[in-house]
């Protein structure tokens, strides 16, 4: 092949896969804001700003896979009324976690200062700078395409992961209750009433 077409082709995934990027970044830009401009709304209660980020979050983040991901081996063992209950704690449980992190940045500057498509893995990571008082912070977000549409897959600060930090947490807690996804259940639904009252309250 010429060497005139080889860098023409490779030119051409280098663009393609930039503006794949761009893509993802736009979209996420957007969400990030609706989360961010939730805590600018001063005539709606805690609860219902809450509520607005819970649904922005559930939209936009692969709940269901990720729970799946951090339940381990107790998911295969649960029974199907059980996985379904799991999934919509855990979906709480993400959110409020989410939400609490947020709320932490809603007063900062941000700006999106990288994106990359991983074409290999079609997965998009895109990089964002928290301009803060004592220096800035980098927060990576990593983000699917599925069905047309992006998914937020995992989210790392300060390169640590969120999902692997969740897989590492419920694994000790199943281990006190013998994997039993019920059991467990009941801890995370403590656990999310105890965070919800600390970010309303």
């Amino acid at each position: 092949m010429n060497v005139f077409f080889k860098i023409i082709i490779v030119l051409i995934f280098f663009i393609s896969n930039k503006l794949l990027a761009d893509e993802a970044s736009v979209w996420l830009k957007k969400e990030i804001d609706v989360i961010l401009d939730a805590y600018k709304i001063s005539s709606i209660s805690s609860q219902e700003r809450f509520n607005l980020i819970e649904d922005t979050i559930n939209k936009n983040f692969a709940g269901s896979g990720i729970a799946k991901f951090v339940a381990g081996k107790a998911w295969s063992a649960a029974p199907k009324d059980i996985k379904k209950e799991y999934i919509k704690t855990f979906k709480k449980h993400l959110a409020l976690n989410i939400a609490s992190m947020m709320q932490g940045y809603s007063n900062q500057e941000y700006e999106l200062i990288n994106s990359k498509h991983d074409d290999k893995n079609n997965v998009y990571t895109i990089d964002m700078s928290i301009k803060h008082s004592t220096g800035n912070l980098l927060v990576t977000w990593r983000v699917k395409k599925s069905k047309n549409r992006f998914f937020v897959i995992d989210l790392l600060v300060a390169d640590i992961s969120l999902v692997v930090t969740k897989r590492s947490e419920f694994h000790s807690l199943l281990k006190k209750v013998d994997y039993n996804l019920k059991q467990f259940n009941e801890i995370l639904i403590q656990q999310n009433e105890i965070s919800l009252s600390r970010l309303i309250n």
